[in-house]
């Protein structure tokens, strides 16, 4: 990237931030070039900037605003651990029970075999990439407080798209990293010696700019196709938040505000596609290269051998008689020779091939929120009310109601519910098995490297050179 020579640098969690120095070493991020306009009018519907942004000029127009967090957008669909292609929705799966990896990626080989060390690659590129992004927010909130051009109505939206992207990051890392430094400003200088936060703060601070958010945004589908965060969006992730923070009665209440206001998707065949009634949020596919998602393009087996991941028997296992999802989102392939059969996601049916966008990567759906719902029902008593919401996914499954009586049992079916629902998407099943408490009892068997100290996966080597004050190491690495 060619700037003035007026321009020094400063590496910042992997990414190069800038100051001018005429102007007293103030804090100025240098917008990345924006990839193209094919890249941000996937997400947006504006011309893509020709040249590097800085702070100085892009909140003066509202098109280049929403261009800067388009491609925020963008950066995380295409890497990091939000995208499909090796994000947490494929490798955090093949690190649980969910699947079986046969390729031969060093870095992915010692995620699945629990073998990671702080050196794994994957480790870095998913840290790096995450705090590239939060320091991109940071910027757009930072350079929002100033601006004199901007409508309020555009300001508000912004500043709680930018919030959001915060609280989602940092929640994304604290569930792999556990206690990690929560970065909400542009100085470099503070963010090139912070130190790690106890994960409760964390979350805390995820809270609070998540109910930030929550009411500076409106909740209009300005696209038509759910692929911008909204204020339906924060409460999502508001919701789970509140979850994992063991807030029952705060999680039932805004799970119940999204489950009010949006309808589930009640034909099991259409949960994925690109205009699903229950997407709270998606990618939209770039239409250019290809027209599909990452998720089917690295799930779906072509050819044996030749494929990289295959469901595991752990997870076929947990599927019951007559359930739906097994018959419709999973399928299998046999080799020519006829001596090997793999399972595989098959969510998302449609490959690169496809001419066509007919899904979008689900980032968020409604779904999920009824789970939260009847597990915060069933820590706050209300049976009844947890087997309802039980009962609404598992009878679009085709199956019968729960026969979960008691908070225990009710606790137990709610977590193999979210492990047939939620498989491959998004990390949930390790999240899930972490925060009950269950990791060990269950990879321990199936895992032959497992050690409790999987939980979390370790900082990476290289952030811990470049700031000591990071250490300690996570045990175990």
């Amino acid at each position: 990237m060619k700037l003035n020579k007026n321009y020094n640098y400063i590496k910042v969690f992997g990414l190069k931030a800038c100051w001018k120095t005429t102007l007293f070493l103030r804090n100025i991020l240098c917008f990345f070039v924006i990839i193209g306009m094919t890249a941000c009018t996937d997400f947006v519907e504006v011309d893509a900037p020709k040249n590097t942004l800085i702070s100085e000029t892009i909140f003066e127009d509202a098109a280049t605003v929403e261009s800067a967090l388009a491609n925020i957008y963008y950066q995380m669909r295409e890497q990091g651990m939000v995208s499909g292609n090796n994000g947490l929705s494929v490798l955090i799966a093949a690190y649980s029970d969910e699947l079986d990896y046969f390729g031969f990626d060093g870095s992915n080989q010692e995620l699945y075999s629990h073998t990671v060390t702080s050196a794994n690659t994957v480790v870095l590129g998913w840290w790096r990439a995450a705090y590239k992004l939060i320091y991109a927010a940071n910027d757009i909130l930072k350079g929002l407080e100033g601006t004199t051009t901007l409508s309020l109505e555009h300001q508000e939206q912004f500043k709680g798209q930018a919030l959001f992207v915060r609280a989602y990051l940092h929640s994304l890392l604290a569930a792999i990293y556990g206690d990690i430094p929560f970065i909400s400003t542009t100085n470099y200088l503070e963010n090139n010696t912070v130190a790690r936060m106890a994960v409760n703060e964390v979350y805390e601070n995820i809270i609070t700019d998540l109910i930030s958010s929550v009411s500076l945004m409106s909740d209009d589908d300005v696209t038509g196709e759910h692929v911008l965060p909204n204020q339906s969006v924060s409460k999502a992730l508001l919701a789970r938040m509140y979850l994992y923070t063991e807030q029952w009665a705060l999680a039932e209440s805004v799970a119940s505000e999204l489950i009010n206001r949006h309808s589930l998707e009640l034909d099991i065949n259409k949960v994925f596609l690109k205009n699903s009634s229950e997407t709270l949020w998606q990618f939209k596919t770039n239409g250019t290269t290809h027209y599909n998602t990452y998720e089917a393009n690295q799930l779906v087996i072509r050819f044996i051998p030749g494929q990289s991941y295959a469901l595991t028997n752990n997870l076929l296992q947990a599927f019951e008689t007559g359930d739906l999802r097994y018959s419709k989102w999973t399928a299998s392939k046999t080799s020519s020779d006829g001596l090997t059969t793999l399972q595989y996601a098959n969510k998302y049916k449609a490959i690169f091939s496809e001419t066509t966008s007919l899904e979008y990567s689900i980032i968020f759906r409604l779904t999920e929120q009824y789970l939260i719902r009847a597990e915060a029902k069933a820590h706050l008593g209300d049976v009844a009310g947890a087997q309802q919401d039980l009962n609404a996914i598992r009878n679009r499954a085709g199956l019968a109601n729960t026969m979960a009586t008691t908070t225990e049992s009710l606790l137990d079916a709610i977590l193999k519910e979210r492990q047939v629902e939620l498989f491959t998407e998004q990390g949930h099943r390790w999240i899930d098995l972490k925060r009950m408490h269950k990791a060990s009892d269950v990879l321990s068997a199936i895992k032959p490297a497992w050690k409790d100290s999987n939980v979390l996966l370790p900082i990476p080597a290289t952030e811990l050179e470049v700031n000591p004050n990071l250490k300690p190491q996570n045990s175990g690495y």
